[in-house]
C-alpha cells in the first residue's frame, strides 16, 4: 500500500485504544531517504543508532542483573527546536519550505481542520488541548511561503504532527500521526516520525512504542518499529459493563 494512504489512516488517540491496533516497539534506525516528487529537497537527513541490544534486556526475564547505560546518541547533532525539513524554488522564484518543529503551540482549531481532512472522527476540542499540554513532545510540520526571504502574506500553515508522552526517564508513546493529505507521498510522514525518534533519543528516552492499526503496521516497520518483540503483548483495558 502507498505511503499517502498508510498515512491516511495513522494510529490516533482514543479512551480505550481498539483490539485492531497493535503495540509496536521501536529498535532501530534506518536511513532515510530524499524526498522525490515535485523537486522537493530533504535538507537534513543524517540519522543512525542502533540501541535495541542495549535496551533488550529491559523486557526479558531474569533481567535484575542487567544494568542499561544512557544510550549514545552524542555522535549525532542535536536536533535544534525548529529547521527547515524541505524546500522547493517555484518558477516565480518565491520558496515553498517544510518546517520542523518540536517548539511552540499547537493552534486546537488548525489541528481540529487537517485531522477532518484526513477524516479522522472529531474530537471535544478542551481534551484535545490537554492532550497537547500534557505531552511531553509535539512535533510539527508547516508549510511556510517566502517571496524575497519574507513570508507571503504571513501564511504558515499546520500540514503534519505528531505527538509523544512519557515518563521522562525511560518510556515514550508515540500518537496522532497526521500530515495534510495534499502534502502525503512525499516522505514527510517518514521523515516526521523519523525526526520525533531521533528528539526522543537526544532525550536518553530509549523505549520507543506506538499503537497502530493493523492497515499501516508495514509503514512503522520500515520504520525500525517491531510487533511482539520477544513476545511482549499490548494489553488493553476494556469496561465490562
Amino acid at each position: 500500500m502507498e505511503a499517502h494512504k498508510l498515512l491516511a489512516a495513522c494510529s490516533r488517540v482514543a479512551a480505550s485504544p481498539p483490539p485492531r491496533q497493535m503495540l509496536l516497539i521501536y529498535h532501530q534506525f534506518h536511513s532515510c531517504s530524499g524526498f522525490s516528487p515535485g523537486g522537493w529537497k530533504r535538507k537534513m537527513c543524517s540519522l543512525k543508532a542502533n540501541f535495541w541490544e542495549s535496551m533488550r534486556p529491559g523486557f526479558l526475564k531474569n533481567s535484575a542483573s542487567n544494568v542499561i547505560e544512557p544510550l549514545d546518541v552524542e555522535q549525532e547533532e542535536p536536533l535544534p527546536v525548529e529547521f527547515v525539513l524541505a524546500e522547493k524554488t517555484r518558477q516565480d522564484g518565491a520558496i515553498e519550505q517544510i518546517i520542523f518543529s518540536t517548539g511552540g503551540d499547537v493552534e486546537v482549531y488548525d489541528l481540529q481542520a487537517l485531522c477532518d481532512k484526513v477524516g479522522w472522527p472529531r474530537r471535544p476540542l478542551s481534551k484535545v488541548s490537554a492532550a497537547l499540554k500534557n505531552s511531553y513532545m509535539v512535533a510539527t510540520l508547516h508549510y511556510v511561503l517566502r517571496s524575497r526571504g519574507e513570508v507571503v502574506d504571513n501564511e504558515r500553515r499546520l500540514i503534519g504532527m505528531a505527538r509523544a508522552t512519557s515518563d521522562h526517564a525511560f518510556n515514550a508513546t508515540i500518537w496522532d500521526v497526521i500530515v495534510d493529505p495534499s502534502f502525503q507521498g512525499r516522505g514527510l510522514g517518514k521523515a516526521l516520525v523519523e525526526k520525533l525518534i531521533k528528539a526522543l533519543l537526544q532525550k536518553d528516552i530509549g523505549n520507543i512504542t506506538l499503537f497502530a492499526d493493523k492497515t499501516v503496521v508495514e509503514f512503522y516497520q520500515n520504520l525500525g518499529f517491531e510487533p511482539d518483540p520477544d513476545g511482549i503483548k499490548g494489553m488493553f483495558w476494556h469496561p465490562s459493563y
